[in-house]
C-alpha cells in the first residue's frame, strides 16, 4: 500500500497495526496535511515592518553546528552526581513518601543511572520537537498570507534544521542516544501538523511548544554544569526568542478579527496543549526501564510540590504571550480559568515574547 494513498483513518490503522508487529521506534510516522497554500503577490518588505526586523535579525544571527565546542568531553555519571537527582530529591520526594515503592530499594548507582536517563529522556524530547517545528515551520511557508511572514518563516525553518541536527548529534556523541517520542508530545505535535486552520499552527507550535521549550532550555541551562551544553543551549535560546516573538506578532493582528466562537476555539486549543505538556513530565517511558511501576510514580510525581513548580516555571513563557494575544480574557476568562484549574496559571505580569530582548538584538555567532 502507497501511504500517500490512503485517508486519515487508514493511516491511523495502519501505523497502529506497525507498531503491534514490533516496527522500529524510528520508522516512519505518516500523517495526512491538508494545509493549505497560499501565493501573495504582494512582494514589498517591510509591510509588516516587525516582522521584517525579525528576519532580518534571523538572517544575520545564521550559525552552524561547527561553531559549537564538540571537543569539550561531558562525563554525564560526574554531571549527576553533583546534582540533587542523585537521589530523587529533584521531585520533592521524602523517604517516607517513597519507602513503600520500588523507588525505596534504589542505591546511589541507580539514581545516577536514572539522572543520565532523565538527561537523554528530556533532550530526545527536545530533538523531536525541534522537528514537529521543521515541519511547522515548513506549512507557515506555504500558508502565511504575508510575504513579510513567510521570510521569517523560511529562515525558521534553517534554524530549526539546525536545532535538529545539533540535538541529535549531543545525544549521539556525548551521551548513549535518545528515547522515542512521549505519547502526549506526540499527539499534541499530530494535532497541530494535520490542522488546516495556518493560524492553529502559529499557536500550536510558536506560542505553546516554543514557548514552553524556551522556558525548560532556560532553566537547563541555568543548572547544568556541562559547558558544551550550556554554549548550545544559548545558541538555541537566542533562535527560539524570535520565533515565539514571530507567533505573536502574527497572531495578534489576526486574533483581533475573529468572532468570539472562532476565539473560543483557539482557547480550547490552546488548553487542551497545556494538559498535553503538563502529562509529557510524568516521565512514564523513562519509569519502565526502572521498572517501576507507572501507576506508583504518577502519584508520587502528581504529589511533588517541587514539580508542581517546575510545571509553572515552564508555563512562564507562554501565560503572557496568551495575555497579549488577548486569548487569556476572551469569552469571559474562559481560558485563564481552564488555566487555573489545571494548576498552571502564573507569571502574567512577565513580559511577553516581542519585549524579549533576545528576540530583536544582535545574537549573530560574532556577538554571542
Amino acid at each position: 500500500m502507497v501511504m500517500e494513498d490512503v485517508s486519515m483513518n487508514e493511516r491511523e490503522v495502519l501505523n497502529a497495526a506497525l507498531a503491534k508487529v514490533g516496527v522500529p521506534a524510528d520508522a516512519p510516522h505518516y500523517l495526512m496535511n491538508s494545509c493549505p497554500v497560499q501565493f501573495t503577490f504582494s512582494y514589498e518588505r517591510g509591510q509588516h515592518q516587525r516582522l521584517a526586523r525579525l528576519y532580518d535579525h534571523g538572517v544575520a544571527a545564521q550559525w552552524s553546528s561547527k561553531d559549537l565546542p564538540w571537543e569539550t568531553s561531558v562525563d554525564p555519571e560526574a554531571l549527576v552526581a553533583e546534582s540533587a537527582q542523585m537521589r530523587g530529591d529533584a521531585f520533592g520526594w521524602s523517604e517516607q513518601a517513597i519507602s513503600q515503592t520500588a523507588l525505596a530499594k534504589f542505591s546511589q548507582k541507580d539514581w545516577i543511572r536514572f539522572g543520565i536517563a532523565y538527561q537523554r529522556w528530556m533532550l530526545s524530547q527536545f530533538l523531536h520537537g525541534e522537528q514537529g517545528a521543521l515541519i511547522c515551520s515548513a506549512k507557515i511557508v506555504e500558508s502565511a498570507p504575508w510575504m513579510d511572514a513567510k521570510y521569517f518563516a523560511a529562515s525558521q525553518v534553517i534554524d530549526e534544521a539546525r536545532h535538529v541536527e545539533v540535538f541529535s548529534r549531543y545525544l549521539n556523541e556525548k551521551l548513549t542516544g535518545g528515547y522515542p517520542l512521549n505519547a502526549h508530545l506526540g499527539a499534541l505535535l499530530d494535532d497541530i501538523v494535520v490542522d488546516a486552520r495556518w493560524d492553529v499552527t502559529y499557536l500550536g507550535m510558536q506560542i505553546m511548544v516554543e514557548g514552553l521549550a524556551l522556558a525548560a532550555f532556560g532553566l537547563i541551562h541555568a543548572t547544568t554544569a556541562d559547558p558544551l551544553l550550556r554554549t548550545l543551549l544559548r545558541y538555541v535560546m537566542a533562535d527560539e526568542a524570535r520565533h515565539v516573538a514571530f507567533g505573536v506578532l502574527s497572531l495578534s493582528e489576526i486574533y483581533q478579527t475573529l468572532s468570539a466562537a472562532e476565539l473560543k476555539e483557539r482557547q480550547e486549543f490552546a488548553l487542551e496543549a497545556a494538559i498535553s505538556m503538563r502529562d509529557r513530565f510524568l516521565l512514564q517511558e523513562l519509569w519502565a526501564d526502572f521498572d517501576v511501576p507507572r501507576d506508583t510514580v504518577a502519584l508520587l510525581m502528581a504529589q511533588s510540590p517541587e514539580r508542581q513548580m517546575f510545571s509553572n516555571l515552564l508555563f512562564a513563557r507562554i501565560i503572557p504571550n496568551l495575555r497579549k494575544l488577548g486569548l487569556l480574557d476572551a469569552n469571559d476568562g474562559w481560558l485563564r480559568e481552564g488555566f487555573h484549574r489545571i494548576g498552571v496559571m502564573g507569571f502574567e505580569e512577565l513580559d511577553d515574547a516581542t519585549m524579549d530582548p533576545d528576540a530583536f538584538a544582535d545574537t549573530s555567532p560574532a556577538n554571542r
